[in-house]
């Protein structure tokens, strides 16, 4: 990583200077396929031409390309010496004209960690695939350029490869001729794109399975705006692609965009390309958007996962606008992009497709992922200040996806829907093509709401972390509410305390025992204290639920009757938002320490069981693995696990037949199991011995069950390749990665830490599914040797890996399972001894430290508890 940084100021600098006119990139891909046997990466020819404007004649400035060798540089008709000028990741331009055409003959490297141009070995069928990922700065892997947002130029890709691959740009294909040179292929040339930043280009090439389909849609003007829409995937997945699905989401997508944007969607095509060892959801790329590939279903899932990929595609959709076609300067502005197409992501999933419910999913997953971020030590606010690359990997957090998506819920209501709409419409004519700031967009907002946004931005963008609302009730002797009031908290680190809209709700049971609401106030809190005048004389409720419908952004509290009545009632709550957000608020309060986790862990035994929203369920099992597994008191976790093993089997047992939630309980009963007769139920499942009624132990199923007995022992490697065999795919061989490193003994340990730490040799798939294996919870002893280990090598890791693989292992491995005193020691020495370490390492390693200060808090919790 070192020399590869890029600062804002330099940034900067160099968007002052220069003015970019035109990209031409031929990249010859041919070498994917061919032997490779060479000392060093595989690469690829890569040749770049740029023609560039320089305010100043006479300045210097800097071109970027991270590549193994460079075979030529010509500036203005110069040939420049490569070992001179080019560094290995910048070319030194000096003495540039007002006018200025730079061309660059390199060799690029292919990857294997997911950045640039990745290079995948399909273990089914032997196929290679290719495709590229970018965001934030890694185009400069795959062509010289300029790699920075503000710098769009139109781009003109041209791609040499094997005449059976299907390849794809963002641009619409304009020829295909065969390669004159260096052997057989195909040279594929697209169209020019429309001025786009290079983070956003793409070039997606193999034997892909391709379907087509078309989007056509009457404008106001008369004509007919026609889409070509593309779906792909590997050959190998073909069978179990549900390309209708995807086009159908899209075409509505398409649709409610097109309602209420007023611009029509600018980029030709529509390809969606289902790639393998992807690092991310997705990625936005004009006309060429990529997914992971995990989005095509191998087996059975739960209607939440499709309700996740259908807002995943949308999320990327809204990007065509908010992000492609305006897009922020520098990555300050990043939630311009990320926190829009985040909020219009599900704002289009409930508008126009069938997951109507979709802000159940955003009150309780995706608000999840705002409030731990907005808790660390590293929160930040929306607009964020981003000195490097490096601060810009790190920012593609909670808060500026989720926290500002919130926020822009809270805005819509706050300003008005219309209002909001409007200035988006202003926003896309007045800035098409262009960059911004967030003065752009709160100037069109103040036109078209005619609020001065300026006080809501300082309070909301401009700031951290998150509040705390609180009801205080007190009521007459006659059982009616004298007074309601709504106390606003905020942490000492970041006191700020804003204003809120918010609803009220008064919940009480009927005559069939339903907690159903009889009274909804909406008010405005501002200040520490809030008095609720309209429910003044109302009759005393049951539960007082503060910020009712999911107004705002905030955390939850309960006033002592309330809580006591969730305790005994949560799975009564007739309506699903409010039960949602309910089980939300007790996990917030056993995060914080204010709830033991055996409290948490009963509600779930109790009342998990009713639950009807399946996205809401399996959330809450996620949160049950993580209260048993971290904030539950050490010597009571094997009693609280057989309690929690036993209630999910009986609820396996008890579910529809078929169902998401048979589904759901067999995957959480797996996690959980430990006990020999549990473990002999998932071998009977697998080897068809045992059955349940409708549950269907297909592949993806069958490995879950597997990764469990071969994390008991009982599993060995034996019986993990005889699943290889079955499943010889490359989902196959990341599920037998996992497994294989999963097993309890201390050699298996050894050699998972040594593939993942000491060599680079496995993709950015396996080093994941291997980190997977090594972390089990029930291996606490195995894993202890390896605590002090790791505070000794992450540095050099992060010196020697690529950013992505290097964030995955110091978040991956960091040793938090160990849950105890010393390990959080090891950790305050590491960050005391090293205060000039990188800023994005130290952050990685803060963030985990404080996760375990706050598991041991809750520990401490459910050990008062217990007293």
């Amino acid at each position: 990583m070192p020399g590869e940084n890029l600062t804002r100021d330099e940034a900067r600098e160099r968007a002052r200077l220069l003015t970019v006119d035109a990209y031409e990139v031929a990249l010859d891909v041919r070498s994917a396929v061919e032997p490779h046997t060479a000392p060093g990466p595989r690469t690829f020819r890569s040749t770049t031409t740029v023609r560039f404007r320089c305010a100043e004649p006479g300045a210097s400035a800097f071109a970027d390309l991270v590549a193994p060798s460079v075979t030529s540089v010509r500036l203005n008709g110069r040939e420049l010496d490569p070992a001179a000028v080019f560094d290995g990741a910048r070319i030194a331009l000096d003495g540039l004209a007002a006018e200025n055409e730079l061309t660059v003959d390199a060799r690029c490297a292919y990857s294997r960690t997911g950045e640039g141009l990745h290079h995948f070995i399909d273990p089914e069928d032997g196929e290679v695939y290719l495709y590229t990922q970018y965001e934030p700065a890694d185009a400069r892997r795959v062509f010289t350029t300029f790699e920075q947002p503000d710098l769009k130029a139109p781009f003109t890709f041209a791609v040499t490869a094997p005449d059976h691959w299907t390849v794809l740009s963002n641009g619409t294909e304009a020829r295909r001729e065969p390669t004159v040179s260096g052997g057989p292929g195909t040279t594929t040339h697209f169209t020019p794109t429309l001025p786009i930043s290079s983070y956003i280009t793409a070039v997606v090439a193999g034997p892909y399975h391709y379907e087509t389909d078309t989007y056509r849609r009457a404008l106001s003007d008369g004509t007919v705006l026609e889409i070509p829409l593309g779906a792909l995937c590997r050959a190998g997945l073909a069978k179990h692609f549900d390309a209708d699905d995807i086009f159908t989401v899209t075409k509505q997508g398409l649709d409610f965009f097109h309602d209420r944007f007023d611009y029509p969607y600018p980029f030709g095509k529509y390809d969606q390309a289902f790639v393998p060892e992807y690092n991310i959801g997705a990625m936005e790329n004009p006309g060429c958007v990529t997914f992971r590939e995990e989005f095509i279903f191998r087996g059975k899932v739960t209607r939440a996962s499709y309700e996740h990929r259908a807002n995943v595609i949308l999320h990327e959709m809204a990007h065509m606008w908010f992000g492609d076609l305006v897009t922020m300067e520098w990555w300050d502005d990043l939630w311009l992009k990320e926190s829009f197409a985040d909020f219009m992501g599900a704002f289009a999933l409930v508008g126009a497709t069938r997951f109507t419910d979709g802000w159940i999913t955003f009150a309780n997953r995706r608000k999840s992922w705002a409030y731990r971020a907005d808790q660390l030590p590293s929160t930040h606010p929306v607009t964020a200040d981003i000195r490097d690359l490096e601060d810009a990997k790190l920012n593609f957090d909670g808060i500026t996806y989720a926290k500002g998506a919130s926020v822009l819920k809270q805005l819509v209501a706050y300003a008005g829907q219309d209002a909001f709409l409007e200035g988006a419409r202003r926003y896309f004519k007045r800035h098409a093509f262009g960059n911004t700031r967030l003065t752009d967009l709160l100037a069109v907002l103040t036109e078209t709401s005619g609020r001065d946004l300026a006080a809501w931005s300082r309070a909301w963008l401009e700031t951290a972390g998150v509040n705390v609302l609180t009801p205080q009730l007190t009521c007459d002797a006659a059982g009616h509410i004298t007074e309601l009031a709504v106390v606003q908290e905020a942490p000492e680190s970041h006191p700020t305390l804003r204003p809120h809209r918010i609803a009220v709700g008064l919940y009480r049971r009927d005559e069939n025992g339903a907690l159903v609401r009889y009274a909804r106030a909406e008010t405005d809190v501002d200040g520490a204290r809030t008095v609720v005048g309209e429910l003044t004389g109302a009759e005393r409720p049951d539960l007082v639920l503060v910020n009712d419908d999911d107004l705002t952004y905030c955390k939850i509290r309960f006033d002592e009757g309330s809580l006591a009545t969730l305790r005994e009632h949560l799975g009564e709550l007739s309506d699903p938002l409010a039960r949602a957000l309910c089980w939300s608020a007790v996990w917030n309060l056993t995060r914080d320490g204010l709830m033991p986790a055996r409290d948490y862990l009963g509600l779930v035994l109790r009342f998990a069981g009713t639950e009807s929203d399946i996205g809401v369920l399996q959330m809450v099992q996620a949160w049950a693995l993580s209260a048993l597994h971290h904030y539950a008191a050490p010597g009571t976790r094997e009693a609280a696990g057989a309690r929690l093993a036993e209630g999910a089997l009986a609820e396996l047992r008890r579910a529809e037949p078929a169902s998401g939630h048979q589904l759901a309980w067999a995957r959480f009963f797996a996690e959980l199991a430990t006990d020999q007769s549990e473990l002999r139920l998932l071998e009977g499942l697998l080897n068809g011995s045992a059955r349940i009624d409708g549950l269907d132990v297909d592949q993806e199923l069958r490995w879950t069950f597997l990764a469990s007995l071969a994390a008991a022992g009982t599993a060995d490697e034996s019986v993990i390749a005889a699943e290889l065999a079955r499943d010889d795919t490359a989902s196959g061989k990341r599920h037998q990665v996992r497994c294989l490193a999963a097993r309890p003994s201390a050699e298996v340990k050894a050699g998972a830490w040594t593939a993942v730490v000491d060599s680079d040799r496995l993709s950015n798939a396996l080093v994941e599914a291997t980190i997977a294996g090594f972390d089990q919870p029930g291996q606490r002893e195995l894993l202890t040797p390896y605590a002090p280990r790791y505070f000794e090598v992450i540095e050099r890791v992060w010196q020697e890996r690529s950013i992505e693989i290097g964030m995955a292992i110091v978040r991956g491995l960091f040793p938090a399972t160990q849950g105890d005193a010393t390990t959080l020691k090891a950790a305050d020495d590491w960050l005391a001894a090293r205060p000039d370490a990188a800023p994005a390492l130290r952050r990685l390693v803060l963030e985990a430290r404080d996760d375990l200060a706050r598991t041991r808090r809750g520990q401490e919790c459910d050990t008062r508890a217990a007293v």
